[in-house]
């Protein structure tokens, strides 16, 4: 990618399952690169992928179109993108330039006392890489570069990267047929041996841990508490639909706040 030009007013978007499960670390995220990026914006809306996954085409391209037109309404250029999935859709439906948070963050770097937080963990992960991001090597990359920063140690599991496998939520499979889901996130698993997950996906986190494999996602890591064996991953909110929406809101009412609006 591109180097961060900060002559130029970037728009970030955390993400539906992201907003869902961490509204805390989605609110210390823009905090963050708010205090790094002079020119920024953040943009709470979906992406539209679900409504044209189910085929509602028609209503997808009205909604995309406000997305868009909220975009350029407040001047952004750019787009950060916490997803993976809402990243490669903006790579196929909008003209802006893209990037993932995790190829920001190695570039822009990480609060101070972040660094090192967790070398005196014991605590050993293996990471998932999301479907959407099987061929984007600059965002495992900086995934991976996060973890080392912060003082997390890990081993890569035989399917990663380019040979990673689905965690049994991808498009639309879990409503529609949520035994062929369950099948597949139990295969997932059997891949990842026996340590502790962390992934960059909120939807993955929630195929893991429905599966009975403690996950973290990233931001998890990044903003919360020291993680060190035998510790319990946080509980999976996305299992139970009215605590996501009221995450939703939260991460809304909590971006809100920091902006005083």
């Amino acid at each position: 990618m591109s180097k961060v030009n900060k002559n130029f007013h970037y728009g970030f978007i955390p993400g539906c399952s992201l907003a869902s499960y961490n509204p805390e670390g989605v609110a210390k995220t823009v905090q963050y690169l708010d205090s790094v990026l002079p020119e920024f914006s953040v943009i709470l809306k979906c992406c539209g992928k679900p409504t044209r996954d189910i085929g509602q085409q028609e209503l997808f391209e009205k909604r995309f179109a406000g997305m868009k037109s909220d975009i350029k309404d407040v001047g952004v250029e750019e787009m950060i993108l916490a997803c993976p999935n809402c990243k490669k859709f903006f790579d196929q439906e909008s003209d802006t330039v893209n990037h993932t948070l995790w190829e920001i963050l190695p570039q822009v770097g990480i609060p101070e006392e972040l660094r090192g937080k967790a070398k005196n963990s014991d605590m050993v992960f293996t990471i998932h890489d999301s479907c959407a991001a099987r061929n984007d090597r600059s965002l495992q990359d900086g995934i991976r570069w996060l973890l080392t920063e912060l003082g997390y140690r890990y081993v890569e599991s035989e399917y990663s990267r380019e040979k990673t496998k689905c965690c049994g939520f991808g498009g639309q499979v879990c409503p529609v047929n949520p035994e062929m889901s369950a099948k597949v996130m139990n295969k997932r698993i059997e891949t990842l041996g026996e340590y502790p997950v962390v992934v960059y996906c909120s939807s993955c986190r929630s195929a893991f841990m429905q599966a009975g494999r403690d996950a973290w996602h990233i931001l998890d890591l990044m903003w919360g508490p020291v993680v060190c064996a035998g510790d319990a991953p946080p509980k999976d909110v996305l299992e139970i639909p009215e605590n996501a929406w009221h995450n939703r809101f939260q991460t809304r009412k909590q971006i809100l706040k920091y902006y005083e609006v």
